[in-house]
């Protein structure tokens, strides 16, 4: 009896460093888009709270690049062959990282998806923001300061993220419909990269010298559109954006920044991670969350609400800013 208690003991210690242990650890993969933006810093306090209260770890690693489709599959096919006890994503392509959910998914893993949705129904719950929603809002915003007349532009992410065709098919169809004499005349991409965004934004400004407004769909786009109304001193072309940042706030406090829709990323992490708790706890996540999108003018920043969901306190929750 002693014998075979020490060959399984024995056996039990060489097979920890192959992972027999992981699930003891209960552990939750979260893999956003990307890391530096405070977006996603808030994300991931949201999700060690979630993830705190049921009793579990993160592990949280995100590509490079927000556009990087390839590196945010490889992160997750690790984490299933790791076997962790479940996966939050947000997947930057809808299509790319479906064959990895479904493995994850095949393997046992529930996985959540949150901020871009995903062709696939092998997830269990879905936490973002009403994108289109989000989209129209900065349409009424729009069509309101350009007193419905006038040309616009759309400066979106990249082809194929769910979260922001949404935004970019949104703000086009509620501007045709309740705005029928403002021309949206092109929507190009920045592809994550803040000088693409700024040289989109001076080409189209170039080919409509007329251009009365500009719609920018995510915080990278907005950096760079801004960028470039600040180098042309444009502040008659008026600017909606998506997201937010420091930078960006004080560019609308200076006025080239009308509005911004602003998400709630900190209800993205915790709802997100906290259905993989309750699937885990073997209960019935709820299927689909809007976390909600409000449009914030330079007027409202003194709001308490509005000041909360801007300047979040990640301290509690981070041990620093990026961790």
């Amino acid at each position: 009896m002693r014998a075979l208690f020490m060959t399984s003991f024995t056996f039990c210690l060489l097979l920890t460093a192959a992972g027999c242990s992981k699930n003891d650890k209960k552990i939750i993969g979260v893999v956003p888009k990307g890391a530096n933006h405070i977006f996603w810093q808030t994300v991931h306090a949201g999700a060690l709270k979630a993830a705190g209260e049921g009793g579990y770890e993160v592990e949280w690693n995100a590509p490079t690049l927000e556009i990087d489709s390839s590196r945010q599959i490889e992160i997750v096919e690790s984490m299933v062959n790791k076997r962790l006890a479940g996966i939050v994503l947000a997947p930057v392509d809808k299509k790319a990282l479906v064959a990895v959910v479904e493995r994850a998914a095949a393997a046992g893993i529930p996985v959540s998806i949150f901020d871009s949705a995903i062709d696939t129904d092998k997830k269990i719950s879905f936490v973002a923001t009403n994108n289109e929603e989000g989209g129209r809002m900065a349409a009424r915003r729009m069509g309101q300061i350009l007193g419905g007349k006038g040309k616009v532009a759309v400066i979106g992410f990249m082809p194929g993220s769910a979260s922001t065709m949404d935004r970019e098919h949104g703000f086009q169809d509620e501007i045709h419909k309740k705005f029928p004499q403002i021309d949206v005349v092109g929507l190009q991409f920045g592809m994550a990269d803040r000088a693409k965004a700024m040289a989109a934004t001076e080409n189209v400004m170039t080919a409509h010298p007329d251009l009365a407004g500009l719609f920018a769909d995510n915080e990278s786009s907005l950096a760079g559109t801004v960028q470039a109304l600040k180098t042309r001193g444009a502040k008659n072309v008026k600017l909606v954006g998506f997201d937010a940042s420091d930078q960006l706030i004080a560019d609308m406090k200076a006025g080239f920044i009308d509005s911004m829709v602003v998400q709630n990323p900190f209800k993205m992490g915790y709802e997100s991670t906290r259905a993989i708790v309750q699937k885990l706890k073997g209960e019935t996540p709820i299927a689909n969350i809007d976390s909600g999108a409000s449009l914030i003018k330079p007027e409202d920043l003194e709001k308490a609400e509005v000041k909360e969901l801007l300047f979040p306190d990640l301290s509690k929750y981070l041990k620093s800013p990026g961790h």
